[in-house]
């Protein structure tokens, strides 16, 4: 009988979830059990009208494209009526073109290699038409799309669709597990987790592998001082269980021989 890459184990899931968790079902594929805590929660602008009014112009047909780069803003933007109307819809990643291609959105643009902001600037059409996007974000997000695309000529709107904001506080079994050791993975899905994984359960032991789904939660772990095992090289849950798989094969420990295999 086959043995799955991560049977036994415990992999920490620090991300919102709603129905059926991509990270869940990709972990038991792996042989392993998902603890889901939520140390990060979004939810709308306290002010929604600025966004409700560029969804309208959307409708309207004021946008050439739609630029979306987290799976958190498909669904505030669904919730509040999003109709693209015939502008083109470009996805950060393959994990965020799915949300769009769930809500029935169909998706023009996303972009190969690395599911980054730069990655999509750099493969974004030349400008044409109206030359106008509309980029809904979360509060957090880095100037780096909206400033790459006005760059190369485009006029972008960007528009604050989502807050991210701080989850209740881990249970008392879920912090000592994590310092026990127990969990002994953690899945981190952006830069406002990791963060939020060193503020509420602070570093894990060393024998805890964490690795992180691109080169911006990468770099935000690195600036925090926690050592990441791997990092996926397809931004999406499965690519992430795989980078954990690999990593924990390759720290596992040479099995002792027996006698007999020593004479």
């Amino acid at each position: 009988m086959t043995t799955l890459p991560l049977t036994g184990w415990r992999v920490l899931v620090p991300r919102p979830t709603a129905g059926r968790s991509p990270a869940v079902v990709a972990l038991a594929a792996a042989g392993a059990e998902a603890v889901v805590v939520p140390l990060i929660e979004t939810t709308a602008p306290q002010d929604i009208t600025p966004l409700d009014d560029t969804l309208l112009a959307l409708e309207a047909g004021w946008y050439d494209w739609l630029a979306v780069t987290s799976a958190a803003a498909v669904r505030i933007l669904v919730e509040r009526g999003l109709s693209t109307n015939g502008a083109r819809v470009a996805a950060v990643g393959p994990g965020t073109a799915r949300a769009l291609r769930d809500a029935g959105i169909t998706v023009d643009l996303v972009p190969s290699g690395q599911s980054t902001a730069q990655a999509l600037v750099e493969q974004f059409p030349a400008p044409s038409g109206r030359a106008r996007v509309l980029f809904p974000r979360g509060d957090l997000a880095a100037p780096t799309l909206a400033d790459g695309l006005r760059a190369r000529g485009w006029q972008v709107d960007d528009v604050v669709a989502y807050r991210t904001v701080s989850a209740q506080a881990p249970s008392a079994e879920i912090r000592e597990a994590w310092v026990d050791g127990t969990i002994r993975g953690a899945l981190l899905t952006s830069a406002s987790t990791v963060r939020e994984l060193n503020t509420q359960l602070g570093p894990p032991p060393t024998s805890t592998l964490l690795v992180g789904i691109g080169p911006t939660t990468a770099a935000e772990a690195a600036r925090l001082g926690l050592p990441l095992a791997g990092v996926a090289t397809e931004q999406t849950m499965t690519g992430l269980v795989d980078a954990l798989a690999k990593a924990a094969s390759t720290a596992m420990p040479e099995p002792i021989p027996s006698p007999e295999e020593i004479s």
